[in-house]
């Protein structure tokens, strides 16, 4: 993962050459400034006639949609370790036919704003249920429901968090203003990764923080994933470290089981449904993809040309997806792991976050900003939905029972949360039910 010295400024959200001004008159400007600053939340019913998603005045300004989508993709700069990774996957790959519609646009919640700490980490949106998501936005956890449209601060780190538990292990002093650079929630355990190798774990249904530690005092030592999963035993949890380090924890107990060593920064790791396999990837060309009890490499996975920020399994236990800095998502087959069977190449920019479907049908893939691809796996990969906004991804989540897409979108003037509905095919008789 780039050092912080690397991370350059991000694009800009729109061009002020774009905005229609009038020379003389500032009434104008003001009015224009208010009209681009106070824009509202956009419902499904709006977007079906004709409002933009995102609620982009586009007749008020001075270039078309299309147009400025166009100079989007000429003008993004994918950010590579590895120089030219990306142009050479342009020529090398081709894209998926686009016209999948699986998911539908259902609303876009302006009061919610999502923050990214690192341009390279964007998994900090996770929805535990079709209506409750909760995402980083500046220093706080929060928490948003999209049935009774409140937002709710869970854990703010600002300030000084401690644990209110006592656990062998924990850092009983806390922290003080932490910065998040990883989320994870799930199954009512929330698991934050901060920038100095800090972890803080809290239990939904109890008050307070339960457990705080520092994996590492290294100096480059950020968390940059962590993962929250079930194991026959009980709960657990992995983080993945840029001291090459990868730490299991029992999520009840909040000790360490597991500490595996990789020659390489890790960025992201996922542990396979079985929790036999872990699939691992980070700075290098190549994942990894070890045995979950003794962190041993089964397999190496050859074929990314730059390094890897996203790992996920599909429910089968035998399909899993990697994406990478070259702009592509490859999907491999743990039967013949010497080629992936699909390699699905982005539109900007880099693969930062993957999510399957609980029920395996769909695979989504965030690019870094404006896109938002779900694939069909039972189609093979050949067709996707192609999800199209502007701004910043802070992360993708689908719900537990796959009825939600949410995806948070961090920018200076249209930064809102933008909620997609699973589409069903009804039948007539299914009108009786």
């Amino acid at each position: 993962m780039a050092e912080d010295a690397e991370i350059a400024n991000m694009v800009d959200d729109m061009d002020e050459e774009y905005y229609d001004k009038d020379d003389d008159s500032e009434e104008v400007e003001l009015d224009g400034y208010d009209m681009l600053t106070k824009v509202t939340d956009t419902t499904a019913a709006q977007a079906r006639r004709g409002k933009d998603i995102q609620g982009i005045p586009w007749e008020r300004l001075n270039i078309t949609r299309e147009k400025y989508r166009q100079t989007r993709i000429e003008q993004y700069k994918n950010y590579e370790n590895v120089p030219s990774s990306g142009e050479l996957v342009d020529k090398e790959c081709k894209q998926m036919e686009k016209g999948g519609n699986y998911y539908e646009f259902r609303h876009n919640t302006r009061l919610v704003k999502p923050t990214i700490l690192h341009f390279q980490l964007r998994n900090l949106v996770w929805a535990t249920s079709k209506h409750d998501v909760y995402l980083m936005s500046n220093y706080s956890v929060i928490h948003w429901s999209s049935l009774s449209c409140n937002l709710s601060e869970v854990l703010n780190f600002s300030g000084h968090v401690a644990p209110t538990e006592k656990h062998q292990g924990s850092l009983l002093e806390g922290f003080t203003q932490t910065q998040i650079s990883t989320l994870a929630v799930k199954n009512n355990l929330l698991v934050a990764g901060g920038f100095q190798g800090e972890l803080a774990c809290k239990h939904m249904d109890r008050r307070g923080v339960s457990f705080c530690t520092r994996t590492t005092y290294d100096d480059n030592s950020i968390t940059n994933s962590v993962e929250i999963y079930q194991k026959s035993s009980g709960m657990h949890f992995m983080a993945s470290n840029n001291d090459c380090g990868v730490r299991e924890f029992d999520a009840e107990r909040f000790q360490l089981v597991n500490h595996f060593r990789f020659p390489w920064p890790v960025n992201h790791t996922s542990m396979s449904p079985d929790c036999r396999l872990i699939a691992v990837v980070g700075d290098h060309l190549d994942g990894l993809l070890v045995d979950a009890h003794n962190g041993k490499a089964v397999s190496s996975l050859v074929g990314h040309l730059d390094y890897s920020f996203a790992t996920a399994w599909h429910p089968d236990g035998r399909t899993f997806a990697t994406g990478n800095q070259d702009k592509t998502c490859r999907v491999w087959d743990m039967r013949n792991l010497k080629s992936p069977i699909a390699v699905l190449k982005g539109n900007l920019g880099a693969v930062r976050s993957i999510r399957f479907s609980s029920d395996g049908q769909f695979m989504a893939v965030a690019e870094p900003a404006d896109f938002v691809h779900v694939y069909s796996t039972k189609m093979d990969y050949k067709k996707r939905q192609e999800i199209d906004f502007f701004g910043e991804i802070s992360g993708i989540s689908l719900s537990p029972d796959d009825e939600s897409l949410y995806i948070g979108v961090w920018d200076r003037t249209y930064a809102s949360l933008l909620h997609y509905g699973r589409r069903h095919s009804y039948s007539y008789l299914d009108s009786y039910l």
